[in-house]
């Protein structure tokens, strides 16, 4: 997906145990702006949290195991 699609970039990590869930987000973010992911671990939130501000993106908790990490907009660099 381009760096500059407006729709977010969909991982699903259900099942897998951590590290795996923030080793997946690691890799969607390398070409998306957004990505939306599941993920049942009860590690992974504050996993994919420390990712998501190690590389300066915004992360948020959604419904259902669903977590948000998108890119700061202000900077526009890339991680």
């Amino acid at each position: 997906m381009p760096a500059n699609s407006a729709a977010p970039t969909h991982v699903n990590a259900r099942g897998m145990k951590c590290p795996w869930p923030a080793l997946r987000a690691a890799r969607a973010m390398r070409d998306a702006d957004a990505i939306i992911i599941e993920a049942d671990d009860p590690i992974a939130p504050g996993e994919l949290e420390a990712l998501a501000r190690e590389q300066g993106w915004a992360f948020a908790t959604m419904d259902g195991g669903c977590f948000s990490i998108v890119r700061h907009r202000e900077t526009g660099s890339r991680p």
